[in-house]
């Protein structure tokens, strides 16, 4: 049971906490969760402390992550995105924090639970149709409808295209679950390998797991910019519609 790599994303109760007669205690889950919060408060609080006109590494890496939100947005959704910036970086930050926590030994991957992903995506989602309708009021549903579409073929269109939309928010949570679920299912099923191995073979898993490490850390970045990146892209629909 202990060699169990689906083990590893079990909610387990620390505190037990009961409170008008609801379960409110904290998980492993709402630990890491309050870790991530914490070290991305920490974090920002340290590097732009000081505010030098010649930045310090610390200030230069998140004056680079800052960047790279705000390009994100103006590349895709323009200058009307940047009211957006606080929260897309933050939600970036959230992701990414969680994701590289996951990689710690002992730790608990927040972002392997389709509940804690799907609760983001679905947080992008009703933002992009409010903005959509504040912005565009009933215009917003030409977004269901492509420009220069022939009259017979637009009832399919206005079909495919809703579902499209309303596929969003799963597309999106799926996507990042999947992704670090099986990659840490890999690396489990690597390590109990290389434990069941003789003692003088226990060696040559090694450098094959230090490489499946390197690249679930890779991932584990490149999933919190693909999800910060396609939320981007679904505001510019809403902001700019087609």
């Amino acid at each position: 049971m202990t060699h169990n790599p689906l083990a590893q994303f079990e909610i387990k109760k620390l505190v037990d906490l009961s409170l008008f007669g609801y379960d409110v205690s904290l998980t492993n889950s709402a630990c890491f969760m309050i870790i991530a919060a914490v070290v991305s408060l920490s974090y920002f609080s340290l590097a732009l402390k000081s505010k030098l006109l010649i930045p310090s590494r610390l200030q230069m890496s998140a004056e680079l992550i800052y960047g790279l939100v705000s390009d994100m947005l103006d590349q895709n959704v323009g200058p009307k995105g940047r009211k957006f910036v606080p929260l897309i970086f933050s939600l970036f930050l959230f992701i990414l924090i969680c994701n590289l926590l996951g990689m710690l030994p002992y730790s608990f991957t927040v972002t392997s639970h389709i509940s804690i992903t799907f609760a983001l995506a679905i947080l992008v989602f009703f933002l992009v149709t409010l903005v959509g309708f504040i912005k565009n009021g009933l215009g917003f549903f030409s977004l269901f409808l492509p420009k220069g579409t022939p009259w017979w073929l637009a009832p399919l269109m206005i079909i495919i295209e809703l579902f499209t939309y309303l596929a969003r928010p799963v597309s999106l949570s799926l996507r990042l679950a999947a992704n670090m679920v099986a990659g840490h299912v890999l690396l489990k099923v690597m390590a109990s390998f290389a434990v069941s191995l003789a003692i003088y073979l226990k060696v040559l898993p090694i450098p094959l797991m230090v490489i499946l490490i390197g690249f679930e850390i890779f991932v584990a970045i490149l999933q919190a910019y693909i999800f910060t990146i396609l939320s981007c892209v679904y505001l510019n629909d809403a902001v700019n519609l087609h």
